[in-house]
């Protein structure tokens, strides 16, 4: 979604770039939006959300990697005096729990970033929308992100989006 309005904005001032020396009264404006995206109020509460929706299956996890452990221990220490039956009924539950172990890893980063993507997905909707409201309010014509080479302070409006985040749920 932000490359697509990078995109635009880059074509849109390639395009205006003949027109703003016959039109000096179009007034441009620049954001910086990875700052927006880390500063935001919405994305610390969007990482809170996911660090409280994910710490149960993490601690399954530490509890799984710690009975692996466990067993590894065991049989290194024990396997030496162990029956046969006994070592190979130990190495089974040892490969048991550690495919298991990684099988759930495996489900937890693919539901981790499953998720963090839907969130950072409405984050750039609202940080795209709150840009909009405040290009609006302020009467911006074009409002341009990242590629830009150089911004003055006088078009940068980043902390007024900010605000604006802030408003809007921070």
């Amino acid at each position: 979604m932000i490359r697509l309005v990078q995109r635009f904005a880059f074509l849109s001032a390639i395009l205006f770039a003949p027109m703003l020396t016959q039109a000096a009264d179009i007034k441009i404006g620049f954001v910086n939006s990875s700052v927006l995206l880390e500063q935001a109020p919405q994305a610390e509460r969007a990482k809170q959300k996911l660090e409280q929706e994910f710490s149960s299956r993490e601690e399954e996890l530490r509890k799984l990697r710690q009975q692996v452990q466990d067993l590894e221990s065991r049989l290194n220490r024990d396997g030496v005096t162990m029956s046969e039956s006994d070592r190979s009924d130990l190495e089974r539950e040892l490969n048991r729990k550690l495919r298991d172990l990684q099988r759930q890893q495996s489900n937890f980063r693919d539901d981790l970033n499953l998720r963090k993507n839907e969130e950072l997905g409405k984050l750039q909707r609202l940080v795209l929308e709150a840009i909009r409201e405040v290009a609006s309010d302020k009467g911006y014509d074009l409002v341009l992100s990242e590629g830009v080479v150089y911004s003055a302070d006088r078009v940068e409006i980043t902390e007024d989006v900010l605000d604006r985040l802030q408003q809007m749920g921070g």
